[in-house]
């Protein structure tokens, strides 16, 4: 209950649709190509951006109301992502992200290939998440850029559950509202410039609590400093928490 007069709270900061787009699309190591109904399962991408071995262009302007494309028009094609949480959480898709539009230049398996690039007439970027699905724009996805922790973060978070799992319980001492009894385990889910998500499960369901950095990262080597902040700020707090990890 918020006393009359008091600020209302401000919810952590976290990447915008474009930003986490962005993002998995930095960080994947596969994805799936639909082209006129067809799949084709890409493999090699070994965490390279996509986005490096494509080239967006907008869709040509109509006059008036939009007419369908002529059966020999350029093939729809649609690029299917799905971020894995790298920790053995519940549920462990955290986002699903689907890239429409139509071919512009003969697509091979090649084509996934570094130094090879793909012409592609881009439509809108679709992002599914637990808050819901947000329609990018090419002004948008062109304006934003990935999580400078989006290539390390799954390699930092299975660190510090494998090797440090207190400091997970430790980070417990910041969680508001405190975690009740009905929580049985806590794990990193996701780290990113603004914070540190965990995921709090119970013996029904789970849910996600933000831990926002004191400042928030311009690159990597910012992000050790921000993680003992935050785990200093944990030492601090008086309140014991036995939760396991």
């Amino acid at each position: 209950m918020r006393l009359p007069g008091a600020p209302a709270a401000t919810p952590p900061a976290r990447p915008t649709g474009a930003e986490l787009v962005r993002s998995v699309l930095a960080s994947a190591h596969s994805m799936t190509v639909v082209i006129d109904g067809v799949r084709h399962e890409v493999r090699n991408l070994d965490g390279g951006d996509v986005l490096g071995r494509l080239h967006l262009h907008p869709a040509a302007p109509l006059a008036g109301h939009p007419a369908p494309l002529p059966d020999d028009g350029p093939p729809a094609i649609r690029l299917e992502f799905t971020d894995i949480a790298p920790t053995p959480v519940r549920d462990r898709v955290r986002a699903r992200v689907t890239v429409l539009g139509h071919l512009l230049t003969p697509w091979a398996d090649e084509a996934s290939a570094p130094g090879t690039t793909t012409c592609v007439e881009y439509g809108q970027a679709v992002l599914e998440t637990a808050r819901g699905t947000s329609y990018i724009g090419l002004d948008e996805l062109d304006g934003a850029w990935p999580d400078p922790l989006a290539t390390y973060e799954a390699g930092m978070l299975t660190h510090l559950l494998d090797d440090h799992p207190e400091l997970v319980t430790l980070l417990l001492r910041l969680v508001r509202p405190l975690p009740s009894a009905a929580v049985v385990r806590a794990l990193p889910l996701a780290m990113d410039r603004y914070g540190i998500t965990l995921r709090l499960e119970e013996r029904a369901g789970h849910r996600d609590v933000r831990l926002p950095f004191p400042s928030v990262l311009d690159d990597v080597d910012q992000a050790g400093t921000q993680i003992q902040a935050l785990l200093s700020a944990a030492r601090r707090r008086s309140h014991r928490n036995s939760l396991p990890a």
